[in-house]
């Protein structure tokens, strides 16, 4: 019997390494057949803070947090009093600087009639003058006149150049004006969720001063790391599935970011098992339909695992006892 201990303390240290081995191996490849890849990670979507343009005091918020809005809906409103009074003030300008136009237009007609006259005159003085009727003196005279009467026509003319400069600036003003009361009304520029309220009503922000932070829920991903071998076999809109342990199906998904740089390394070294560590940032991303269609389901930080079908496994159905089954035909969008 004593011979038989060494033979099964072999056994039991065989089984103990086999056993460990398939560990790891699991741990690394997570059971999944040749052609799939997976990743822990968690459903995260960006944040936008919604900011005040133009120094102001806030007049209202118009969401709570937590409110799911949609793009083009008010978030808050900028006190525009002192906007309003200038854009007034910048109207009338504009209306009198139109007016001087028309002013200077009506002055360039009757210099237009005067140098007309003016021509008439000096070429009948100049006539006369010629047959020795009247004197040349006159028709000196004459020409000087018209020559004053082009001079003045000259001068009114550049007049009216300035004159509608004045009123593209005071026009331009007014545009400025309004581009600012419109910016002071703060609207979400997509699909999301009021995350925090960062001002109240009746503070007063400086330019840039933030509002509101908005989640972005046009865009929910989740993003994990994939060893070198199996990034490279990951491309862009590459089928993928989402699980996550709330909901018992898995979730469709596609690839939208593979990362063309490595991650993370151990260390910079150069031989053929470091290059194996190294790790690959992956973006996995719902379709849009489907967050609208679950809109009021869909939260950001809940944690869970996405699988790829990597390149040359096209063909191949998906492990259910891995990624689960897949989210009912009829829940789906247009069903």
């Amino acid at each position: 019997m004593k011979y038989l201990r060494p033979v099964i303390a072999g056994i039991v240290v065989l089984a103990a390494i086999a056993t460990i081995g398939w560990y790891f191996w699991d741990r690394q490849t997570g059971g999944l057949p040749e052609g799939f890849a997976t990743g822990n990670g968690r459903l995260e979507a960006d944040q936008i803070d919604i900011a005040t343009k133009i120094p102001g005091r806030v007049a209202e918020i118009r969401v709570s947090e937590g409110a799911l809005v949609q793009a083009g809906d008010v978030l808050a409103v900028m006190d525009t009093r002192e906007l309003e009074a200038q854009l007034a003030r910048g109207k009338a300008d504009a209306a009198s600087a139109a007016s001087q136009v028309e002013e200077v237009r009506a002055l360039i007609e009757q210099r237009r009639a005067e140098v007309k006259m003016a021509q008439g005159d000096f070429g009948r003085a100049s006539t006369l003058a010629d047959r020795g009727v009247n004197s040349q003196v006159l028709a000196d005279q004459q020409k000087t006149r018209l020559a004053t009467a082009e001079a003045a026509l000259h001068a009114a003319t550049a007049r009216l150049n300035t004159a509608e400069r004045g009123v593209e600036a005071a026009n331009a003003l007014v545009s400025q004006y309004e581009t600012q009361i419109a910016d002071a009304t703060l609207t979400a520029p997509v699909l999301g969720r009021v995350l925090y309220r960062l001002a109240q009503p009746g503070e007063v922000l400086g330019g840039g001063g933030k509002v509101i932070t908005l989640l972005d829920l046009s865009q929910v991903y989740m993003e994990m790391f994939l060893p070198a071998d199996q990034s490279i076999r990951t491309g862009l809109g590459a089928e993928a599935r989402i699980r996550i342990d709330s909901i018992p199906y898995a979730i469709p998904a596609y690839v939208s970011f593979v990362s063309p740089k490595a991650q993370f390394t151990p260390k910079q070294v150069e031989t053929a098992d470091e290059r194996e560590k190294l790790m690959f940032r992956v973006k996995v991303r719902l379709p849009e339909e489907l967050v609208k269609a679950y809109i009021e389901q869909v939260k950001t930080g809940v944690r869970g695992v996405a699988y790829i079908r990597l390149a040359g496994a096209e063909d191949l159905p998906w492990p259910t006892e891995f990624v689960g089954e897949p989210i009912p035909a009829d829940a789906l969008p247009g069903n």
